[in-house]
C-alpha cells in the first residue's frame, strides 16, 4: 500500500512538471511583435506624397528675369530700310497710299525735290502724287550704295544713289541723282521726315568759280562765267 501511494505521487508531481514546462515554452514562442511607432518620421520621405519638396536655397534665392518688352524690338537700320523698300515700291507700282503712308503726316513735312522745288506738308504732297501718279506707267527704280546711319533710338539718316525711268503720259523719261531721307520713329513705325534729291552729275553752270578745280601750274583758268 505504502509503495502504491509513492508510485502515485511521483506520477502526479511528473505530470504537473510537465504542463508547467510546456507553458513557458509556448509563452516565449508565441509573444507578440513589436509594432513600429507610428508617431516617428520615416528617414525617407519618397513615399510621402503630401508633403512637398523643398526647395534649395539656391532656387530660393534666384531673382525672376524682367519680362522683355517687345514694343521696339525692331528698331535697327533693318526697319528703316524695310520702310524706304516700302516706299520704292509703292513708286514703281504709282500706288499713292503705298508711297503717302511712308511719310510723316503733318505739316511740318518738307521735300527738297530733284526739280529744284519744294513741297511743303503732307497734304501738298499727298496732292502732288494723286495729281501726277495717273499719268505714270512702268515706272521703274533702282537704287544702289544704300547706306543707313542711326541716330541714337529714334532716328536715321539713308542715302542712295537712284536712277528712275517711265512713260507719263505716253513718254518715255528718264532721270538720276542722290537721295537723302531722314527717318524718325514715330510710335512703333518709321516715318521718311524728310527727302532731299540732287543731281549725281556736276552741272558746270551752277558751280561757283571758286568751287571749280584748281587748275594745274601753266594751265590757263578757266573762262568766268
Amino acid at each position: 500500500m505504502r509503495k502504491q501511494q509513492l508510485i502515485v505521487s511521483a506520477f502526479i508531481f511528473l505530470t504537473f512538471s510537465s504542463a508547467s514546462l510546456a507553458q513557458n515554452t509556448n509563452s516565449s514562442n508565441t509573444s507578440r511583435p513589436r509594432t513600429a511607432n507610428t508617431n516617428q518620421s520615416p528617414e525617407s520621405d519618397a513615399t510621402d506624397a503630401s508633403k512637398p519638396a523643398a526647395s534649395s536655397p539656391a532656387q530660393q534665392r534666384t531673382a525672376k528675369k524682367p519680362a522683355v518688352n517687345t514694343q521696339f524690338a525692331d528698331t535697327g537700320s533693318g526697319a528703316v530700310v524695310a520702310a524706304f523698300t516700302k516706299l520704292r515700291e509703292g513708286i514703281q507700282r504709282a500706288d499713292v497710299e503705298a508711297v503717302t503712308s511712308v511719310y510723316w503726316r503733318a505739316p511740318g513735312l518738307i521735300l527738297f525735290n530733284n526739280n529744284g522745288t519744294v513741297t511743303k506738308g503732307w497734304d501738298q504732297m499727298r496732292q502732288n502724287r494723286e495729281s501726277s501718279y495717273p499719268d505714270l506707267k512702268d515706272v521703274k527704280l533702282d537704287v544702289k550704295d544704300v547706306s543707313v546711319v542711326m541716330l541714337g533710338r529714334d532716328g536715321a539718316v539713308l542715302n542712295c544713289l537712284w536712277t528712275q525711268s517711265q512713260t507719263f503720259k505716253g513718254t518715255p523719261e528718264t532721270a538720276s541723282g542722290r537721295m537723302t531721307l531722314v527717318f524718325k520713329r514715330i510710335g512703333k513705325d518709321w516715318k521718311a521726315v524728310h527727302l532731299h534729291t540732287s543731281p549725281d552729275k556736276e552741272d558746270p553752270s551752277r558751280v561757283l568759280p571758286s568751287e571749280r578745280a584748281t587748275p594745274t601750274p601753266g594751265t590757263p583758268p578757266p573762262p568766268s562765267e
